[in-house]
């Protein structure tokens, strides 16, 4: 195969996507306000947009994820010591800086993510601790899951999961939040609407600058009393922005114009799959990929790991990320395009033929 022509594909996230010109016209003319106020008219729109699609009775805008799932946790364990119930590989306990705790003086209790996201019925029951209970463990308030769950390659929760974690926490009188990062993958994959899938969830976390495309921000959606209570501790954080419309209006537009396009991130994250793992020695979970992430498994080699083949890759201008010693993560998104997939894979052909990716001979 011949060296192919550099360009830049930058697969590192679903977050490194440039806002298009829908998004940039529809900045430059938002409606705007003081949202602090709470008179930001394209703020207050995409609330009740957002709050719509999952099914709850209010919504508010918060600049990240991370921010959004600290409120969400913060406001259900209203106590300091309390405790919450989530997966040991998910991302509020793994990726936001240890905030809940830091922060919020929650105590993170986690169970055992499967490969497919899911946690144990039987290990989350067991992990509920009463205020009837031991005086030496904390009291639970609350559980988490994460859908799409990311570090188990964009895995969806199944509807009659989420349902059943549900009536456990009704069960011990506990909440559940959803970070749902990737909600509208999950809804698209599984074709559910998302309010059916957070229909048992107390809060959700919906991330706009990951699979949709916006710029900044996430919105967070539950009942009115727990959004006045969300927007206290925004304040408190330091999220009470003013023309905030500015940054709705592209999110808005995220909502209208992208998320029908998730079904074809997910469809070259499939090809792409398959054609990776057709490459010598390299291994991909092809059936676990669900939506737009792929893990990609490279030769166990002392010598050349995760951090060094993607090195290799950015020098062919294809931008992945290690996701652990010798595992690549790859994150589709709008702006790939068929043959920027078509590139991928020769870079990777190619730098396996340079014994780069397939270098020594032991197995995995």
């Amino acid at each position: 195969m011949a060296t192919p022509t550099i360009r830049t594909v930058d697969l590192r996230s679903d977050t490194v996507t440039k806002p298009t010109e829908s998004m940039r016209s529809a900045m430059a003319n938002a409606e705007v306000d003081d949202d602090v106020l709470g008179n930001d008219p394209t703020a207050v729109r995409l609330e009740r947009e957002v709050a719509e699609i999952a099914g709850k009775e209010a919504a508010m805008f918060v600049p990240s994820g991370t921010m959004g799932n600290l409120i969400s946790v913060l406001v259900h364990c209203d106590e300091r010591g309390s405790e919450v119930i989530l997966g040991d590989d998910s991302h509020i306990h793994i990726y936001e800086n240890g905030g809940i705790s830091s922060l919020g003086g929650v105590h993170p209790r986690t169970v055992k993510n499967e490969e497919d996201g899911t946690m144990e019925i039987g290990s989350l029951e067991a992990a509920v601790r009463s205020p009837k209970g031991d005086l030496h463990y904390p009291v639970t308030k609350l559980i988490c899951l994460e859908n799409t769950q990311a570090n188990c390659g964009g895995r969806c929760l199944p509807i009659e999961y989420i349902d059943k974690v549900g009536e456990l926490a009704k069960k011990h009188g506990l909440k559940l939040h959803i970070d749902g990062a990737r909600i509208f993958n999950a809804s698209i994959a599984l074709q559910v609407p998302v309010k059916r899938i957070v229909q048992a969830a107390d809060s959700v976390s919906i991330c706009l600058s990951k699979g949709v495309g916006a710029p900044v921000g996430s919105v967070i959606v539950g009942s009115q009393r727990f959004i006045n209570k969300a927007r206290w501790l925004r304040k408190t954080l330091g999220g009470g922005m003013r023309q905030i419309g500015v940054l709705c209006a592209a999110a808005l537009v995220a909502l209208h114009e992208n998320v029908d396009k998730l079904d074809n991130d997910h469809k070259k994250a499939k090809i792409l799959a398959e054609g990776l793992n057709r490459i010598e020695r390299l291994i991909v979970n092809v059936g676990a990929v669900e939506t737009n992430i792929i893990y990609v498994d490279i030769p166990k080699d002392p010598k050349f790991g995760a951090e060094d083949a993607c090195k290799s890759l950015e020098v062919l201008g294809v931008l992945v990320i290690p996701q652990s010693t010798f595992r690549i993560r790859i994150v589709l998104h709008h702006q790939i395009s068929d043959s920027d997939v078509e590139y991928v894979l020769s870079c990777f052909e190619l730098d396996a033929r340079r014994e780069s990716l397939i270098s020594v001979s032991p197995a995995f």
